[in-house]
């Protein structure tokens, strides 16, 4: 934010000499790492595309703000955390701001909290389906070259409200006053490619199944042949999800809810699961380690009363340390009868997914929906959105390559590899010719447990932009501070060369200049 001139403090804790704070007269501003985060918006047309997308019935020769301005100050706001309207009262004079909606850093000021609230107020239902298409475009413009599969995740996510909203209900499950998101994620991306903001008391699946069905239309206008999976847990798992999913051809797997016949189906799984485990405990104490959790699937088919047919039901039974557990998932998918492990564990993949839903919510506060009406809030919720589509698109773009398998001195430290022996030993040996066995490397699917675990704690360390959450952007990135000079030239934005992440503000420069041609980001 901009510093104004007007006192000066004296702080007497430094005995050599008095320390002195005063503001500097000089274009500052503290988001400075913003700037490259708006040139790759320019690149994409993201913010320009959502602007396009929205009514203006407003004069235009008494017009102050546009929209593109307004949407711009709302978006950029979010990713450094100014997320309330109020917080645009003083940005609106940050030279940085200005900079971002397309004003000269001495120009006129941005618009103020009243106008923000104007304009979000303003949002006519027309505009928020413009907007549902401009968010698929923009996915589908996202891949260079017409992808084979997708999976999309489905979820519902609560969002607690703080005062009298329209269409705040009371939730029996979550106890509270909420509204209740729905987000369409995709797995291969981790982009937002549609939502829908729905009142406090809906079933976790309404209007899952249109917003599914459009997606697929959109999709299948323009890769005919793609094939597309659907993830969700047993909140979606109810017969009309599964009946549009089978309508449209699509690949899904659907969380199921336990019942009695269920239970009584996977009894026999769950005994031999525990009595696994209680020999396991056993060979653990005598080999003086850990033991290890013990995992059993099994399939079969299965009809409920509501169901127009019988469909496939995989049942994982595990046991460990905590005690034992059931979980059933509903699968269509073709190896999901020969291979009821790896189908469940892909359905697992979808925390993933849920990952990015907490960046979404917790992150970038996508749960401060805080005006009255519905429709305002509905539209604050695509502001949001549109700030985490932009971050995980920029993120994916300085991210440095994931390794595909992993030196065993990487996650040594004497915990044994016993519960992925069948995928080492499937795995390609990494060592030259004449080398030990011992220095084959492990494929990252191999990984379990800590393993697994200290694998993804060193890749967040090496790549801290490509792993990074929206707060570590913040404290890494955008919160630099700046002072901007401007001439009838140009404009020179100076950063400190004490700044410890200088070196990684560069680079993403570096990349945003040749995003196709430009060296992996570095940590350094």
């Amino acid at each position: 934010m901009s510093i104004q001139p007007a006192w000066q403090e004296t702080l007497p804790f430094f005995a050599p000499q008095n320390l002195v704070i005063e503001p500097s007269a000089a274009l500052l501003s503290s988001d400075a790492g913003l700037l490259p985060l708006r040139q790759f918006d320019h690149d994409l047309g993201l913010t320009q595309t959502f602007a396009d997308a929205l009514d203006d019935p407003r004069d235009p020769d008494a017009i102050d703000h546009t929209l593109a301005e307004m949407v711009r100050a709302r978006v950029y706001g979010i990713l450094a955390d100014y997320v309330d309207q109020n917080d645009h009262d003083t940005l609106r004079h940050d030279p940085v701001f200005k900079l971002l909606a397309g004003r000269a850093p001495d120009a006129a000021p941005l618009a103020s909290q009243p106008t923000l609230s104007r304009f979000e107020n303003g949002v006519a239902i027309a505009s928020l389906k413009r907007l549902r298409a401009v968010f698929v475009d923009q996915f589908i413009a996202s891949f260079a070259a017409p992808p084979r599969q997708l999976t999309f995740d489905l979820d519902a996510v609560d969002d607690a409200a703080h005062g009298c909203q329209q269409l705040t209900f009371w939730h029996n499950y979550y106890d509270q006053n909420q509204y209740l998101p729905l987000l369409i994620t995709c797995a291969d991306n981790d982009q937002l490619v549609l939502l829908s903001l729905r009142h406090g008391s809906a079933h976790a699946a309404l209007g899952a199944d249109d917003d599914l069905a459009y997606l697929v239309g959109r999709l299948r206008a323009v890769w005919p042949d793609i094939v597309l999976t659907a993830r969700a847990d047993a909140a979606f798992g109810i017969p009309d999800m599964y009946a549009v999913c089978e309508r449209l051809h699509i690949l899904y797997t659907f969380g199921l809810t336990a019942n009695r016949v269920l239970q009584r189906r996977s009894d026999a799984l769950l005994a031999q699961a525990v009595a696994a485990w209680a020999s396991e405990r056993q060979a653990a104490r005598l080999e003086h380690r850990p033991p290890r959790p013990v995992r059993l699937f099994d399939g079969f088919w299965y009809r409920a009363g509501s169901w127009a047919a019988a469909r496939w039901v995989v049942v994982k039974a595990e046991a460990n340390v905590e005690g034992s557990n059931r979980r059933f998932v509903v699968s269509n998918r073709p190896g999901a009868v020969l291979l009821p492990g790896a189908t469940y564990d892909e359905y697992a993949l979808r925390g993933e997914s849920e990952n990015r839903n907490k960046e979404f919510k917790c992150g970038l506060s996508m749960d401060r929906l805080s005006d009255h009406r519905f429709l305002a809030n509905y539209f604050r919720l695509y502001l949001h959105a549109a700030a985490l589509n932009l971050l995980v698109r920029l993120r994916r773009l300085v991210a440095l390559p994931a390794p595909s398998s992993v030196a065993p001195a990487a996650v040594a430290g004497g915990s044994a590899l016993a519960p992925v022996t069948a995928l080492v030993a499937a795995a390609p040996a990494a060592a030259a010719p004449g080398d030990s066995g011992a220095a084959a490397a492990l494929p990252v699917a191999a990984l379990a447990g800590e393993e697994r675990g200290r694998h993804f704690r060193q890749r967040r360390q090496r790549d801290p932009l490509g792993e990074g959450q929206p707060g570590t952007w913040r404290s890494l990135f955008i919160k630099v501070a700046a002072e901007v000079l401007v001439s009838c030239r140009r404009i020179v934005i100076r950063l400190s060369s004490s700044w410890p992440h200088l070196g990684l503000y560069q680079q993403v420069c570096e990349r945003l200049r040749a995003p196709r041609a430009a060296a992996p980001l570095s940590s350094g």
